[in-house]
């Protein structure tokens, strides 16, 4: 069975292709997009595979 990690990083808007090109260098896929709280920004939802 494959376990897998978590994380969750804010989005600045006009750096969010490049945030997310270094975090999946790092093997971390995007699972999802949200608002941040308070309505405030985005929030970036990732996971990888343990052990990486």
């Amino acid at each position: 069975m494959t376990k897998w990690e978590y994380s969750t990083i804010p989005l600045i808007i006009h750096a969010t292709k490049q945030i997310l090109d270094q975090w999946g260098d790092d093997g971390w896929e995007l699972v999802q997009v949200v608002p941040g709280p308070e309505g405030n920004g985005l929030v970036a939802y990732l996971k990888r595979e343990k052990g990486q």
